[in-house]
């Protein structure tokens, strides 16, 4: 394309606006990126609590500090004090979605979301757990979605790109975490619920 323009151009002075559109076509090519998938322009990663507490200003609240390999833990708002104890939690290792936009959650801003399944009537909440081993900080892959995390969260919002991935995040026969059947990977195995089979994760 890039040729038969630039013979155009060279007709006369008024075809100059022609580049101006090729500029424009340019856009799309930046925007190539959208080729990827939007499961992999979600940022999960392993994340490891190294503290958590009753939220002071809401009971089914607790903030945890959580390790997901930055310069400093990220405060973390979670709606599970109903379903999971405080000692289950502090040291855990998690999956963090960590390209949300930051949340206001009863006065204190939550920089990301732990993943949990649960059963239909939401009676029972567990944990999305990767292996032991796995440190901090380590991406979660999806077999046949390369590419990079979005790294803009307003890009996320806008785009709405969170809300056309959750709805595929379940966990399998075998309670492994899965996004349509693919499984949430780590160099050190998939990244499993307790014993909840079939189950939404959210």
């Amino acid at each position: 394309k890039g040729v038969s323009s630039e013979g155009g151009d060279m007709g006369g002075k008024k075809k100059e606006k022609p580049p101006k559109e090729k500029k424009e076509a340019a856009k799309p090519a930046e925007a190539a990126s959208p080729a990827q998938s939007e499961l992999s322009r979600m940022d999960f990663r392993v994340g490891h609590i190294v503290e958590a507490d009753k939220h002071p200003d809401a009971d089914n609240l607790y903030v945890e500090k959580i390790d997901v390999g930055d310069a400093a833990p990220r405060t973390v708002v979670s709606g599970l004090a109903n379903f999971i104890p405080l000692e289950e939690l502090r040291g855990a290792k998690v999956v963090v979605v960590c390209n949300l936009k930051p949340a206001n959650m009863k006065g204190v801003e939550s920089a990301g979301m732990v993943l949990c399944a649960s059963d239909a009537d939401k009676t029972k909440v567990e944990l999305v757990t990767p292996p032991a081993d796995c440190p901090a900080g380590t991406r979660i892959a999806f077999d046949g979605h390369p590419g990079e995390p979005e790294t803009n969260p307003n890009v996320i919002k806008k785009k709405k790109i969170w809300e056309a991935v959750a709805p595929g995040l379940t966990t399998d026969d075998n309670c492994v975490a899965t996004h349509a059947g693919v499984p949430f990977a780590t160099p050190h195995g998939p990244c499993v619920a307790k014993s909840l089979k079939k189950a939404a994760i959210k």
